[in-house]
């Protein structure tokens, strides 16, 4: 099962694009604890894109891309999500958090990112960059 979400980069859109993975989620059948998490995730990576690859900008195109992943797993199956922006080039050097026992807000979501999914890395593309998580799971227990 594979399904892609075009969306404009307003921070409106950002509940109905958790709106949008929780219901995939929900229907391959992810327990709810782990589905909070990754849709969390999810909507950390994409307020990232809007405030860091198109500064803020309401009108740009993102794309997210999920998959499921558990038919090269047997007894656990995951998913794959792409976000893909159109911004400027990522700029690597630009991807550091801050330290955790600086107390502030801001610059934690890289780090919320790399603890909620199995994987997570860019892949710089000619214009914009797609960014890949992916969370293996077990699947839940079937009912006795």
């Amino acid at each position: 099962m594979k399904r892609k979400v075009e969306f404009c980069s307003h921070v409106g859109n950002l509940a109905l694009v958790r709106k949008y993975v929780r219901n995939f989620l929900a229907e391959l059948g992810c327990a709810a604890d782990i589905a909070d998490l990754l849709v969390l995730g999810v909507d950390e990576a994409c307020s990232n894109v809007i405030r860091h690859a198109y500064d803020n900008r309401d009108d740009q195109r993102i794309c997210l891309s999920v998959e499921v992943l558990g038919n090269k797993m047997p007894g656990r199956c995951g998913v794959r999500f792409r976000l893909r922006d159109y911004g400027p080039p990522l700029d690597p050097k630009k991807l550091n958090g801050r330290a955790l026992d600086d107390v502030k807000p801001g610059g934690l979501g890289l780090y919320f990112i790399k603890q909620v999914f199995d994987r997570a890395y860019y892949l710089r593309k000619n214009v914009g960059t797609e960014l890949v998580l992916t969370k293996v799971f077990s699947p839940p227990a079937e009912p006795a």
